[in-house]
């Protein structure tokens, strides 16, 4: 593992104002920043009560602006939702004003649903063109000086650019076009390993990258101690609940008994879909992010993690930032055969 990172979804917390998400993003970032955490990154979700990153570019830019040293990107991006030009026109200017800092991760799934996804888009066409817009939008971050179409701030920034997947098809294509690779393991998991080996026995060396650079996400909630972790998780695990079975809304307070919260039938989807993932007191942690990194062997893992208490999430990843610190000085950084 050569990095460790760190992904905020800017949570919209119950009895608080949206305002107050925005601001509790900066304030972790700027301590994401000084535990160590190699990249920040924002996702954009539409229609969500519980999540205030919509506007992911704006949100990457307040982020970067808090922030000196540390990566900030998107993960990601849902790129059918907007034309590539625009897309690389916002990411040329904020790579412009900040350099060096700024990423893009690029996901083909709408973020939301249909319905919004109609607003979003207006008029949706049936085919997926996807990889199409993946290569348009690369190629406005060039030095094509002869182009009919410029992004104006975009061209020559060579903005960083990641595909992120919950499937086999991102790994896929993140392999033929030799880009880096995001496995949106923290909430589905099922897939990660058959995607990672796709991704690693068939990636071709490409202009941006000699050699496949797979990032696996992982949920992480650290307390004291073990209760007090599993009592903290509790919020995301009764918000993702709601969310599966149609009632979205803001992150709820923690509860104390969760089963009785929530059926038990969807608790497991729940717990399954949240599997990947390390909750608990700092060595309990560390034993779980240990597992995920040896068995996966990501060359970058990113963590996240929604907790109700802004001063208990801010423990918690900066307990994860001492544990990963830990694990990159005594976990072999070999490649995975392939």
């Amino acid at each position: 593992m050569k990095h460790f990172s760190l992904l905020d979804l800017s949570p919209v917390l119950e009895g608080q104002p949206v305002a107050t998400a925005l601001a509790n993003t900066v304030s972790l970032a700027k301590a994401a920043e000084t535990a160590g955490y190699q990249r920040y990154w924002l996702a954009e979700h539409h229609n969500m009560p519980g999540i205030a990153s919509a506007a992911t570019a704006v949100l990457i830019g307040q982020v970067a602006q808090a922030t000196s040293t540390m990566r900030v990107g998107a993960g990601g991006i849902m790129l059918p939702n907007h034309a590539p030009l625009v897309v690389a026109e916002q990411f040329g200017t904020l790579a412009t004003l900040f350099p060096n800092r700024i990423d893009l991760g690029l996901g083909r799934a709408p973020g939301t649903d249909m319905a919004t996804a109609r607003a979003l888009r207006r008029h949706m066409a049936p085919e997926d063109s996807f990889p199409q817009d993946v290569q348009e939008l690369m190629s406005y971050f060039g030095d094509a000086e002869g182009a009919q179409v410029r992004a104006i701030p975009g061209q020559g920034t060579n903005v960083p650019v990641w595909i992120l997947g919950s499937s086999l098809y991102g790994a896929q294509l993140a392999a033929v076009l030799g880009l880096p690779y995001a496995f949106a393991s923290h909430f589905a998991p099922d897939m990660l390993e058959e995607a990672l080996e796709i991704y690693r026995n068939t990636f071709r060396p490409s202009s941006t990258l000699d050699a496949p650079h797979a990032m696996v996400a992982a949920g992480v909630c650290a307390a004291e101690t073990d209760e007090e972790a599993h009592f903290l998780r509790s919020s995301q695990l009764l918000a993702f609940a709601r969310l599966r079975t149609g009632r979205p809304g803001k992150l709820p307070l923690p509860v104390a008994d969760i089963e009785s919260e929530v059926p038990a039938q969807v608790l497991a989807q729940v717990r399954r879909a949240l599997g990947c993932s390390a909750t608990g007191s700092r060595e309990t942690v560390k034993s779980g992010l240990k597992q995920i990194i040896e068995n996966f062997k990501p060359d970058e893992l990113m963590v996240t993690g929604m907790i109700h208490d802004h001063a208990a999430r801010l423990r918690s990843f900066d307990i994860a930032a001492e544990v990963l610190r830990e694990l990159q000085a005594e976990l072999p950084t070999a490649s995975p055969k392939t």
